[in-house]
């Protein structure tokens, strides 16, 4: 009976997670105004080893295409 509430609760706490990163609410909100008033889009990547962050980083790639567009009009 006891395994069985366990299971219940890591599949509701599992279901929960994957709502959650379905529904982009994976950033906290200081990080999604500080990415509003920058006005970023990008890529934004982090890496999770049993329940900790290992790394994280960001591609900025809008600076990618803006460059692709101003080159391909000198040519």
């Amino acid at each position: 009976m006891i395994e069985v509430q366990l299971y219940e609760s890591e599949e509701r706490t599992f279901g929960e997670f994957r709502r959650k990163v379905r529904a982009a609410e994976v950033l906290s909100a200081a990080m999604q105004r500080l990415l509003q008033t920058i006005h970023f889009n990008g890529r934004l990547s982090v890496v999770v080893q049993n329940g900790e962050v290992l790394k994280s980083g960001y591609e900025e790639g809008y600076f990618r295409q803006a460059e692709s567009r101003v080159s391909s009009r000198l040519q």
